[in-house]
């Protein structure tokens, strides 16, 4: 009869119920409290937002796969058809048998209860209704003195509560009461709502409970933590077995199928989804994704919002990794520098769609986790920036020379522009982008040079001289690279810019002597590739916020930054390198172009190469300081290095990545030369007395790789032994004049100057005949021509 009389007259019942408890006994002014509680009951506002509770979000690749789930709590909102009508049931008769009866209160257990509580004792009673009030205070609260506050043990608090659920069940019907509630709770082991608890716990959707099943979850929500069946299972049983009963006491189900159900074992099915990105297969892209939320105002005025808006908002994060290059990239870093390797180098690498900017693939050969003391376990991203999670940089080497072609070109260079530079030179009047002089500049390169001692920009550009590109950038002027550079969108990875280089006697630009990531350096070959169109680097394709109801679609930065003829110039001289420049033998089947970075003394090494339709970036190197643990005398992946190159482990790892990752991609061709930048001829070989013909690079064969083509493995690896380099004969036979099974190819060609004990790739020939386009290499890697140093200007 109370029942009906409350859902009749509601509010004046209600403020009847609690005049009736501020009758009994009380001690002091706590009643007079009580009263004056009760006597504002009517004023009060009523009116509670109830917003979407905090849901978990999640990360997909361009496929739609799961990449990764972001959450504060475990909770995946459905609706109230997407639950089994038995866990509606088994939610009903143990929290509130009379749910859909009342009003919103249950006059009688909230008469009991509010007497108990001004008594000093703390009891339930709250229908449905008043614990899904609660929940939405709870999980609506801006601070911790809110939370405090909506779970506060007072009369005041239960007042607010009896409230808010009156005006709640004037607006909302039952069903969505009901929902709310089934989707708010907490139902323990850090699962939040009825769907993620029912994933949780039995490994099932919500809409496929069993009535055991629902009437274990139902048990939980009174004490989560005392009958939670992971932990507890014994008392989750004995409370299931109570719902159970109560199910049949309601008539919600018979005698019999109770009895059935507590026949039954638990039959727990314990599953979590992962939780951020360390558990993910992808965690270094995951984190870079999380980073361009937090750091972007355009979700938030703060990085705590933008924090709390990832982590509750219930987002689908849609991405541009594609999980097939994502693998390959993967598994090529992993096979060239395992993660734990005993040497702690590290390899990253970064594949971008050109003419879009979008991130196909960001792969490093490390363990993510946040201990930097475990070999190979880091959580820093070497493939970025410092301010996105990454490291502040390494030199890159040769891989800069391209910014001094595509400077020269603009500035109306011919392909032909040559310098009679010979092995050393010294560069004088350079200035900076102040005016001022900088000091005489003497480089070497190292070790003979595939264009002797004069070089135009294509033998230049093949045999990566140093001495040459010292050269051009003086003649373009140092600025103008730097400038170059910096259209490309080329920075500095610790955030602070080229002034210095503009400032300081940063002579060495062109070879490579700041530090950047191998994000950026993608991201400007990916310029070069879609024909001078720069596009900033892109993550995230679009965020679906279907609580907010909007969509966020991310578009591509794009902008024209050079010429179509610069950018094809700069990519017809790159495509000269695997045409027996310092990439020969790392053909990917395809068109390609690409340049090797070295640093001084291998320092770190680089490889970066495009398709018309894809780019990539390879950095190999040490985090704990390049300079003081340089890739010399090391054994990497069980084989021992005495010098790494920017072509010995970088360009194999790009090789085998790009390889696969093309595989559905269109071959296309690139753009011819641009006929305004002239002859694409090299210079004339010059001769020596006495050689008749013989060029500078064949005189010096005698010191200089020995010429083993068309000799057997074993009588090669023996000759390059004797000479004091150290073979490796490769698994990847090449097209070759030479006769099946005779040695095809080595790199570096014979008569190269390599240092003594510099590595030399041998490749055995598949007969046939070769024309060098789709030459071999794969799985071992060989020296370039030189090391890189930006005091001395040494490069390959």
């Amino acid at each position: 009869m109370l029942q009906k009389i409350g859902q009749l007259v509601g509010v004046g019942v209600v403020a009847g119920v609690l005049v009736a408890a501020l009758a009994l006994p009380a001690v002091g002014g706590l009643g007079i409290t009580a009263r004056n509680v009760a006597t504002g009951f009517l004023n009060m506002p009523g009116d509670l937002e109830t917003p979407p509770p905090p849901e978990r979000s999640v990360i997909y690749d361009r496929d739609g796969e799961v990449i990764a789930e972001i959450y504060d709590q475990n909770r995946e909102v459905v609706g109230l058809k997407d639950m089994a009508p038995v866990m509606r049931e088994a939610i009903v008769a143990m929290e509130d048998s009379k749910f859909y009866e009342h009003g919103g209160i249950d006059i009688a257990g909230t008469f009991r209860a509010a007497v108990r509580t001004i008594s000093g004792n703390v009891e339930g009673g709250s229908s449905i209704t008043q614990q899904y009030v609660k929940n939405v205070l709870v999980e609506s609260a801006d601070s911790q003195a809110e939370q405090e506050e909506a779970r506060e043990t007072t009369l005041g608090r239960k007042v607010r509560e009896l409230r808010y659920a009156i005006a709640l069940e004037q607006r909302m019907s039952k069903d969505e009461i009901l929902e709310g509630y089934l989707n708010i709770a907490y139902f323990g082991d850090g699962a939040y709502g009825a769907e993620s608890a029912a994933q949780h716990f039995f490994g099932v959707s919500a809409s496929e409970l069993s009535l055991p099943q629902a009437a274990t979850l139902a048990g939980t929500v009174r004490y989560p933590y005392l009958y939670n069946p992971r932990l507890n299972p014994d008392a989750a049983e004995n409370r299931r077995n109570v719902v159970l009963d109560r199910m049949a006491d309601t008539g919600r189900i018979s005698e019999a199928k109770a009895k059935e159900a507590k026949a039954t074992e638990l039959g727990l099915d314990i599953t979590s989804p992962s939780n951020g990105c360390m558990p993910s297969d992808q965690p270094f892209f995951c984190d870079y994704v999380v980073q361009q939320i937090e750091q972007n105002k355009r979700y938030g005025e703060t990085e705590t919002e933008r924090a709390r808006w990832l982590r509750t908002a219930g987002l689908q994060i849609h991405t541009t990794l594609d999980m097939d290059m994502q693998d390959a990239a993967q598994k090529a870093v992993d096979e060239w520098v395992p993660r734990k390797n005993k040497s702690r180098k590290v390899a990253a690498e970064v594949l971008m769609d050109p003419g879009s900017g979008e991130i196909r693939a960001m792969a490093q050969s490390r363990n993510y986790g946040p201990d930097e003391s475990n070999i190979g376990e880091t959580s820093i991203n070497f493939a970025v920036d410092a301010e996105d999670g990454g490291s502040t940089g390494f030199q890159a080497g040769s891989t800069f020379k391209p910014f001094t072609l595509a400077a020269a070109l603009k500035a109306g260079k011919e392909f032909s522009t040559s310098y009679s530079t010979g092995n050393t030179t010294t560069i004088t009047g350079q200035r900076n982008c102040n005016g001022g002089r900088l000091a005489p500049w003497t480089l070497s390169n190292a070790g003979d040079t595939k264009g002797g001692s004069t070089n135009n920009m294509v033998s230049g550009t093949k045999g990566s001289v140093n001495t040459y590109f010292a050269s051009l950038q003086a003649d373009v002027g140092l600025c103008n690279v730097i400038r170059m550079a910096e259209t490309l969108g080329v920075h500095r990875a610790d955030g602070t810019s080229f002034d210095n280089a503009r400032t300081q006697a940063n002579n060495s630009f062109t070879l490579g002597s700041e530090e950047v990531s191998p994000l950026t350096m993608a991201a400007a070959y990916a310029t070069f590739a879609s024909r001078g169109t720069y596009c900033k680097p892109q993550a995230i394709d679009k965020i679906v916020d279907e609580h907010a109801g909007k969509t966020i679609d991310i578009k591509s930065e794009c902008e024209r930054v050079i010429s179509k003829d610069v950018a094809d110039g700069v990519g017809y001289l790159l495509q000269q390198t695997f045409k027996g420049g310092t990439t020969t033998g790392l053909e990917i089947g395809r068109p390609a172009a690409a340049k090797t970075g070295t640093t001084d003394g291998s320092a770190s090494a680089w490889f970066a190469g495009f398709t018309p339709n894809l780019a990539g970036t390879v950095f190999v190197g040490d985090p704990r300081g390049p300079q003081n643990y340089p890739l010399r005398d090391v054994t990497i992946g069980g084989r021992y290095y005495s010098q790494v190159f920017g072509a010995t482990i970088p360009g194999p790892i790009w090789q085998q990545t790009m390889r696969e990752a093309t595989q559905e991609l269109p071959a296309k061709d690139f753009a011819a030369p641009p006929s305004q930048f002239g002859s694409t001829s090299e210079p004339q070989p010059e001769q020596e007395d006495g050689e008749d013909g013989q060029n500078a690079d064949e005189a010096a064969s005698n010191g200089g790789v020995p010429d083993v083509l068309g000799m057997t493995a074993d009588e090669a690896l023996g000759e390059l032994e004797a000479a004091g380099f150290e073979p490796n004969l490769s698994s990847t036979k090449v097209p070759s004049d030479q006769p099946a099974d005779a040695v095809g190819a080595v790199n570096p060609e014979p008569g190269t100057g390599l240092p003594e004990g510099a590595t030399v790739n041998v490749f055995l020939s598949s007969g046939g005949g070769g024309n060098g386009e789709d030459a071999g290499g794969g799985g071992a890697g060989w020296t370039g021509w030189g090391q890189g140093n930006p005091g001395r200007g040494q490069d390959d």
